[in-house]
C-alpha cells in the first residue's frame, strides 16, 4: 500500500468533503439568508418607485390645481376690477346727479335770495324816500294848501265817480 497515494487520496476527499459542507451550508443557511435579503431590498425598491409614482401623480395633480387656482384667481381679479369700474361709474353719476341737482337748487335759492334783497332794498328805499318826501312836505305844505290839495282830490274822485 501506498501511503503517498492514500495521503493524496485522503486530502482530495477531504477537500471534496469540505466542498460538500461548504456548498450545503451556503444552500442551507447563507443562500436563503441572501435571498430574503435581496427579495426585502426589491420590495423597498417597488415601494420606493410606487411612492414615487404615486407623488409623481400628485405633484401632477397639484400642478393643475394650481393652475386651475391661477385661472380662477384672474378671473375673479377680471370680475372684481369690472364691478369696480361698474360700481365707480355709478357713484361718479350719481355724484354727478346729485352735483347738479344742488346747483340747481342753490341757483334757486340764490334767485330766491337775490328777490328777498332786492325786495327789502325796495322797501328800505321805499321807506326813505316816504320819510323825506313826508318831512319836506311839512316843511313846503302849510295847513291851507293841504285842504285845499285835499279838497281838489275829492273833487276829482267826485268828477269821476259821475262820470262813470
Amino acid at each position: 500500500m501506498n501511503y503517498e497515494a492514500i495521503a493524496t487520496w485522503s486530502q482530495v476527499l477531504s477537500s471534496v468533503l469540505f466542498l460538500a459542507v461548504l456548498v450545503w451550508m451556503w444552500v442551507k443557511f447563507i443562500q436563503p439568508a441572501v435571498v430574503t435579503a435581496q427579495e426585502a431590498h426589491n420590495a423597498r425598491v417597488r415601494e420606493a418607485q410606487r411612492h414615487r409614482d404615486e407623488a409623481k401623480a400628485a405633484v401632477e395633480t397639484l400642478h393643475k390645481e394650481i393652475e386651475g387656482a391661477r385661472r380662477d384667481a384672474e378671473a375673479i381679479r377680471q370680475r372684481a376690477g369690472e364691478q369696480a369700474a361698474r360700481e365707480r361709474d355709478e357713484i361718479v353719476a350719481e355724484a354727478r346727479s346729485e352735483g347738479e341737482r344742488l346747483l340747481q337748487s342753490a341757483r334757486g335759492e340764490l334767485d330766491r335770495a337775490r328777490a328777498a334783497a332786492r325786495d327789502q332794498v325796495r322797501g328800505e328805499l321805499l321807506e326813505k324816500a316816504l320819510a323825506l318826501a313826508t318831512s319836506d312836505a311839512r316843511a313846503r305844505i302849510d295847513e291851507a294848501v293841504n285842504a285845499a290839495l285835499v279838497d281838489r282830490f275829492v273833487r276829482t274822485v267826485d268828477h269821476d265817480r259821475g262820470t262813470n
